[in-house]
């Protein structure tokens, strides 16, 4: 079967103004890191070294909620002479046993050091970001060390939108002042929010009706439908 000219023409045009489209809108080329590249559109190990530089250099440039210097800390269960809980950092026991690269990946847990943790992070192990040659710090996938305080530059490796909506203020939580002229601006971290191991947000019910006006009527007629008999 002989294709017209006019089709050959068509088609490859088609494909180029769509990728001129997403040019435009920031996107990128495909395989270029020209935009944000969200984690499921092409694993960490291809997201080109450039994007993650820009994204960490800019995140880090926001102040964070946590002051310089904070460190996890562990309850051991004891309590000292003043009757205050003992708490002890994470290197402290992790000094004592040589790190193991398989914790976290496959499903395999360290049920050991932490009992009844819930992980679901992707394939991602524990040492992914995690520091075996310091475990009071993070590491990013150059191996340089994050300190915990500052763990949003960890996290935007992979999470190009979050990371964008976070610079721009519309995610995380921010205190201070939008006009920074006028005074410090001051956000939270990421895992101040969500709990690193499982980040995602288990899907809530809210308890009571909704205020808002329009909502309620809604609502309201949803609800009167269900109940009184249709007649057609």
């Amino acid at each position: 079967m002989k294709l017209s000219a006019s089709f050959c023409l068509i088609v490859p045009g088609l494909v180029l103004l769509a990728l001129a489209g997403r040019w435009m809108l920031g996107a990128g080329l495909p395989g270029q890191g020209g935009g944000d590249v969200d984690q499921h559109d092409l694993p960490p190990a291809t997201v080109p070294a450039e994007v993650v530089a820009a994204r960490i250099s800019t995140v880090g440039s926001v102040p964070s909620h946590r002051p310089d210097g904070w460190q996890p800390k562990v309850d051991t269960g004891l309590r000292d002479a003043t009757g205050a809980s003992v708490e002890v950092s994470c290197t402290t026991c992790h000094a004592t046993r040589e790190p193991n690269r398989a914790n976290g990946a496959a499903g395999v847990l360290p049920t050991k050091f932490h009992p009844g943790l819930i992980y679901a992070h992707g394939n991602l192990s524990c040492l992914s970001c995690h520091n075996a040659d310091d475990y009071d710090t993070l590491r990013v996938a150059d191996g340089g060390k994050v300190a915990f305080a500052q763990a949003q530059q960890l996290c935007a490796q992979c999470h190009g939108p979050q990371t964008r909506d976070y610079r721009h203020g519309s995610h995380g939580g921010m205190t201070g002042y939008w006009d920074t002229t006028k005074g410090e601006r001051v956000r939270r971290t990421c895992t101040e929010c969500h709990d690193p191991h499982a980040p995602a947000y288990p899907e809530l019910t809210p308890i009571f009706p909704p205020r808002d006006a329009a909502a309620r009527q809604q609502a309201d007629r949803a609800l009167t439908e269900t109940l009184l008999p249709h007649h057609e």
